[in-house]
């Protein structure tokens, strides 16, 4: 999957801008929604916080507090460093989190646990509980998807096409999966929950 979003890193935000292979797509209330979503993820209390799998930053620069971002992909990475450059960039392995115990108050994670499989999702969250106190995970809502799971074709501005393992959650359904939490935003597009490790 690394060299699918290394391949994907410059055009990633197409997606959540409505650009390019996007332009075209029936998403009522997105723009709405988006900016729901930023605005929940800017109340979060300002924390000591890693974002998992950070991607380009675009969820990244709406966090407050001492932010550290991560990622496996140096092209995602360059991306990020321009849209939040107030935070702190690492590259690395979101199942081997490189850092000591107990190092942030609250780990976060946008649209990477929705693409987990089972032991993947086991080995990410044993990670989250070893080096925080709280997750919070914005992933894609069940109420625009008929089905809880796929494997999703993407197709790239360079016309290669990749399989990706996509989820999709309820807010209570995501919650149940953590052993409990808050949701903090359930929207036909997103869903957001936190939870404490």
């Amino acid at each position: 999957m690394k060299e699918y979003y290394d391949a994907r890193a410059a055009e990633y935000d197409d997606w959540y801008r409505g650009r390019g292979g996007f332009a075209d797509r029936d998403r009522p209330r997105w723009e709405e929604e988006l900016e729901q979503l930023t605005r929940t993820i800017a109340a979060l209390s300002p924390v000591r916080t890693l974002d998992v799998a950070c991607g380009t930053g675009f969820l990244t620069c709406h966090l407050r507090g001492d932010v550290v971002a991560l990622d496996q992909s140096a092209r995602m990475l360059e991306e990020a460093r321009r849209q939040a450059p107030r935070v702190t960039f690492v590259q690395g392995d979101a199942f081997t989190l490189p850092f000591p115990n107990d190092a942030f108050h609250r780990v976060f994670t946008g649209h990477f646990y929705g693409h987990l499989e089972e032991r993947d999702r086991a080995r990410f969250l044993e990670e989250a509980r070893r080096v925080g106190r709280e997750l919070v995970i914005v992933d894609a809502s069940r109420a625009h998807s008929g089905i809880d799971e796929h494997m999703s074709p993407r197709t790239l501005d360079d016309g290669s096409t990749w399989e990706v393992y996509k989820r999709y959650f309820t807010g209570a359904g995501l919650a149940g999966e953590l052993g409990g939490g808050e949701v903090l935003l359930e929207g036909t597009w997103f869903v957001v929950v936190r939870t404490a490790l």
